[in-house]
Formats: structure tokens, C-alpha cells, sequence
């Protein structure tokens, strides 16, 4: 069968970097692909190259057996190429049946007929099933609805060839599997899909063939069905692995305390952080959490259960409409990040493209932008303390490229969550919250994150894991809180005897297990 879509030899280069080097890719009508890889392995430039975000340097794309120069996004889904990426990127001001037909919207004596196009719009949600007011603001929506509201952009652009990038990063379970219902539809109507994703599970689940990508070079291309897992993370990370459980495949962290209850740290018994009844209307119901030094809590729960709601009104990202907060067994009110940060709390934003990172700023600069706001801008860092600040803490975290001063937008999402993590270990944190940490990052970049939790909980920082993840939540935490509805419904200590099955049941149940 010939190829719907073929790159050969495709080269690409950025300053300083060489992005991909003659890589070959091969997709066919009719398939789930899965595009495999490290971040700043070159998957998301490959895909920008097949959409036209990337002029090539080198190689050619084919397109159904003739070399293309696809001028860019316009272009790509006008022959039939239509991509989803990771970071929705909808219009939160118009409605959801809007964003579903921006550019495509059907007229009548030349002007916008919106009957019709909220009519298509329900004809397309229905179709993948889905319960979305087409008329709501995307604004309204949640992460996981925008996610499938693109999606649905998309299906209705009639592509040939599908671009999924991290499609599932934002979606529950039942999310997923409507979306793989819908993949599997249009692979069986000839729809070629390219999907890339972190979750193993789900790639061996949906996938027929992958690419792996090592370092912006082709690594193999395999079907799915002759690549266990270790052998794809071997070919991943360039590595010979004893088992994946090395690597996050479900071992939870060993206790080294007492018998009696988790290890707690070098601090045992100091409570650190204490809230009493904290809550706040419409987002979380009252709860009580101590968080003592040395210890990492895990938040568990399903998408929308008030896990990232709870854990921002410890930070005062947002404020509190009632409950107690104890910070070193003083009673004190956050009026906001910055007297979260004078007390010593640092909080990274599972939204780190809005909520973290600053795009424009290099590397350097997003490193130090903390601590200078801690320092307050009338005593400004010097070059040399920034330089040096910054050079120390790329190559702690082997962020790559291994340059300060390339531009954050440019690197991976695996490096930006490492810049966004040098940031605040900076300025030396108490109690550190970490928000969806490992989401959309690369299976070597999550334990090396991973692994730094347990250091620091080790050298007496507290820790809040915020994760979608049972299985992480379980190998970090010493205890966990489990949220249902924005409640909070138990709260679980992980003796070694503590099982995702045990949690999942406190959610369903909404009582301890």
C-alpha cells in the first residue's frame, strides 16, 4: 500500500541546534500511528514540518506519491492534513459552535448564516457523541472540553491525515475512550492518524505501528504488536533497562520509616502547613490537610475534583471565603502568591504555558524570575549572579539545549517543566506544589522529576503531587488525599499496602476505603 503521507531524509536545524537529521517517517491509510520519543527528540518539530509551521532544510515531504512544499497550517489542512495539539488553541471569546467552524462557516447571500453553523456544530458533537453546548463560550469550558472541542474541529475539517499531539493530556477516562471510539471510526473509514502521546497504556491500546525518534534521528519503525514496552523505552532513551518499573511502571516509593505510619522525613512530627476548613465557593468544599517538612502528600482524583482548586488556595493564587491556614503553627492569611512565597511556598501551574512560563524570556531569564520578584525589582540581580544561577541549575536539571539563553518557547515541553522547576528551587522552598508536574513530558524526563521529588522530601522540603495518575501519586506520596466532587473524602497513608484500586474506590464512594 503506498503511503498517504512520507517524509525522507528530513532535516531541519535552529540555531545552535539540530532538530531533526535525516529523518524518514511513513504513514498509510487506515492506521493509528504512534510518533515515540524523548522530549526534544523531534516529534512536535516533525509535526510542524508536516503542517507547514517549519520550512524543511533538507528532504522532501511526499503527499499521496508527489513532493509537496506545504507553505504552512492554511495550506496543510486544504490538502487534507489536520492537526491537534497539546496546548488547545481555540478562541475562549467566541462560542464553542464558533470555534468548531472558525474559517468554515456556512453562508447565505454572503453573510455568516449561524443557524446553520450551530446546527452543523450539534451535528458534529453528536456524531462523537458528546454532551457540549455548542452555544456555551468556550471560555465556560473546562481544559478537557476545550481538548475535545478541537477535536472536533478537526474531524470536521475532512482530513486525510489526523495529527493527534497529546490529545488525551487533559482528558479523564471516559474522555479517552470516547476519543478512541472516535479514532477508531476514522481509521476504519481510511483516515490516516498520527497520534503521539506519554501514556504507554494508551498507545499500545490504540496504535497499529510507531516511529521512535532518539535525539532528531529515526530510531526504527516497529508495529505494535512485536515492541513490548521495555523494549520501546529501551529504544526511547537509547538505554538497556532491567524493567520499566525503573522508570515509573507502577513501583511505589519504599518507606524507610518506622513501622508504625510513612516515613515523614528528616523533620518528622513538624507540621509545616496546616488548613482547617479552607475553602472557597463554587471551587472546593471546606477541608483540613497537614502537610509536615519532609514529606510529599499526593492529591488523587478525577478530572474536575477540585484537586488544583485546593492546591491554589495554599499558594493564595486564589483566596480563601473561609477556613483556618497555620503556616509554622502561625495563623496567616495569603493575600496572594507573594506572601506565599515570603513564607517559603512555591507552586508550579499545571497550565505552564499560561500560568508559568514567559515564552519571550530565555531560558535565563524565566530561571531567575522568582527569585528577582522575591528580591523586589529595586535591587535587581546582576548578569553574573543570573548567569551563574542559571548555568547552575541547566545542567542540575540537564535542561536542553544547554543554553541560557535560548528562547523557553523553544524547547520541549520536558524542558520547559525543568525550567519552571529551576525557578522555584531558586529560592530554596519550604513546601513545594507541584501541579500535573510530569503531564505531556516524556517518560525519561518524568522519573528524572520524579526522582527530584523524592531528593527533595529527603533533604526536609515539603511536598503537594498534584497528579492524574494513580500510579505516580502512589510511588511519591507518604500520604494521599483523595477529592471527589470538590470535596475532600479521605485521606489515605501509603504504608506499601495502598493500591490504586483502594483509591479509586474511595472515589466512587466518596468514602475512605
Amino acid at each position: 500500500m503506498q503511503p498517504v503521507l512520507e517524509v525522507r531524509g528530513i532535516r531541519k536545524e535552529f540555531p545552535g541546534v539540530v532538530a531533526l537529521d535525516g529523518v524518514d517517517f511513513r504513514l498509510f491509510p487506515g492506521e493509528v500511528h504512534a510518533l515515540m520519543g524523548e522530549n526534544g527528540a523531534g516529534k512536535s518539530t516533525l509535526i510542524k514540518v508536516l503542517t507547514g509551521v517549519h520550512p524543511v532544510d533538507g528532504g522532501e515531504v511526499v503527499l499521496a506519491g508527489r513532493p509537496v512544499r506545504i507553505a504552512g497550517p492554511a495550506q496543510a489542512r486544504q490538502v487534507g492534513i489536520s492537526t491537534v495539539y497539546q496546548e488547545v488553541n481555540l478562541c475562549p471569546n467566541l462560542s464553542v459552535a464558533e470555534n468548531v467552524l472558525i474559517g468554515r462557516e456556512p453562508r447565505r447571500f454572503g453573510l455568516i448564516d449561524w443557524a446553520a453553523v450551530r446546527r452543523r456544530a450539534a451535528e458534529l458533537v453528536r456524531e462523537l457523541e458528546l454532551d457540549i453546548d455548542v452555544g456555551a463560550p468556550l471560555s465556560s469550558c473546562s481544559i478537557a472540553v476545550q481538548q475535545l472541542v478541537a477535536i472536533v474541529r478537526a474531524v470536521d475539517a475532512s482530513a486525510k491525515v489526523l495529527i493527534l499531539d497529546e490529545p488525551t493530556s487533559s482528558l479523564d477516562r471516559d474522555e479517552v475512550r470516547q476519543l478512541f471510539t472516535v479514532m477508531r471510526r476514522l481509521r476504519d473509514q481510511g483516515v490516516a492518524i498520527l497520534f503521539v502521546s506519554h501514556f504507554l497504556d494508551q498507545v499500545y491500546e490504540i496504535c497499529d505501528r510507531m516511529t521512535v525518534l532518539r535525539n532528531g534521528r529515526l530510531e526504527g519503525e516497529y508495529l505494535t504488536g512485536e515492541l513490548n514496552r521495555t523494549g520501546l523505552v529501551s529504544r526511547m532513551i537509547g538505554a538497556e533497562l532491567a524493567g520499566l518499573d525503573e522508570l515509573g511502571g507502577g513501583k511505589r516509593r519504599e518507606r524507610t520509616g518506622p513501622d508504625t505510619g510513612p516515613d515523614t522525613g528528616p523533620d518528622t512530627g513538624a507540621v509545616f502547613l496546616q488548613a482547617d476548613g479552607l475553602t472557597r465557593r463554587g471551587a472546593v468544599e471546606p477541608y483540613d490537610l497537614a502537610i509536615r517538612s519532609g514529606e510529599v502528600i499526593g492529591l488523587a482524583g478525577l478530572l474536575g475534583s477540585g484537586r488544583t482548586e485546593a492546591a491554589r488556595l495554599l499558594f493564595g493564587a486564589d483566596r480563601s471565603d473561609g477556613g483556618t491556614l497555620r503556616i509554622e503553627g502561625a495563623e496567616t492569611a495569603l493575600r496572594g502568591p507573594r506572601d506565599a512565597i515570603a513564607h517559603g511556598i512555591a507552586f508550579c501551574s499545571e497550565n505552564r504555558r499560561t500560568e508559568g512560563l514567559v515564552g519571550e524570556l530565555t531560558v535565563r531569564e524565566n530561571i531567575v524570575l522568582a527569585l528577582q520578584a522575591a528580591r523586589g525589582w529595586t535591587r535587581p540581580l546582576s548578569r553574573a549572579t543570573q548567569d551563574e544561577l542559571a548555568l547552575r541549575w541547566t545542567r542540575a536539571l540537564d535542561i536542553r539545549p544547554a543554553d541560557p539563553g535560548t528562547p523557553v518557547r523553544n524547547l520541549s515541553g520536558g524542558n520547559q517543566q525543568k525550567v519552571l522547576l529551576a525557578r522555584w528551587l531558586i529560592t530554596d522552598p519550604k513546601l513545594l506544589i507541584l501541579d500535573e508536574p510530569t503531564r505531556g513530558i516524556d517518560i525519561g524526563a518524568k522519573a528524572e522529576i520524579q526522582k527530584l521529588v523524592a531528593s527533595l522530601a529527603e533533604d526536609g522540603t515539603a511536598v503537594l503531587f498534584v497528579s492524574a495518575e494513580l500510579e505516580e501519586v502512589l510511588r511519591l506520596s507518604h500520604r494521599v488525599g483523595v477529592l471527589r466532587d470538590r470535596r475532600m473524602v479521605a485521606q489515605l497513608d501509603n504504608d506499601g499496602e495502598l493500591t490504586p484500586e483502594r483509591v479509586m474506590a474511595a472515589i466512587a464512594s466518596g468514602a475512605e476505603q
